[in-house]
């Protein structure tokens, strides 16, 4: 992939976004890394309504279950409803590890579910999995604005 790989974080606890921070920044696959704090900024960002008029198409989105207004499983089943959105490959990176919680995710399409480890060296190692899995391995659709060029 030449271009930047953008990455959509949906996630309310900052001390989480940091760390996808840094997991992101080392490393040969050049990234940019969008973040709102709940669902319905999350799905502003993602139909380009007030204040992200100018906001890319995420290659990438990370989602968050547990936050507050809308929460992540609001999100997910918005984006896998939406025609244009259902494409854009979508990890759930969540604390929680219920069973009813999993199950609910992939079957509302999610891309991956991944539970956040509490160990700070397996949480980078997670999130570096995730960054080499969608940067390097995983054919991910092109952006409208690629189509455009060729």
């Amino acid at each position: 992939m030449t271009e930047r790989l953008q990455v959509l974080v949906v996630e309310d606890d900052l001390g989480d976004v940091a760390l996808v921070e840094s997991a992101f920044a080392e490393h040969s696959i050049p990234s940019v890394l969008h973040h709102v704090a709940d669902g319905a900024e999350a799905l502003a960002f993602l139909h380009r309504e007030e204040p992200y008029r100018d906001a890319p198409r995420p290659d990438l989105i990370l989602l968050d279950l547990n936050m507050p207004r809308v929460d992540g499983r609001q999100v997910l089943a918005s984006i896998k409803g939406d025609d244009d959105l259902g494409s854009i490959p979508t990890v759930v990176f969540t604390t929680s590890a219920a069973e009813e919680d999993v199950f609910s995710s992939y079957n509302a399409r999610a891309n991956a579910y991944v539970t956040k480890p509490l160990n700070l060296d397996d949480y980078d190692r997670v999130l570096v999995a995730i960054r080499n899995f969608f940067g390097h391995t995983a054919a991910l659709p092109r952006r409208a604005s690629d189509q455009e060029s060729t």
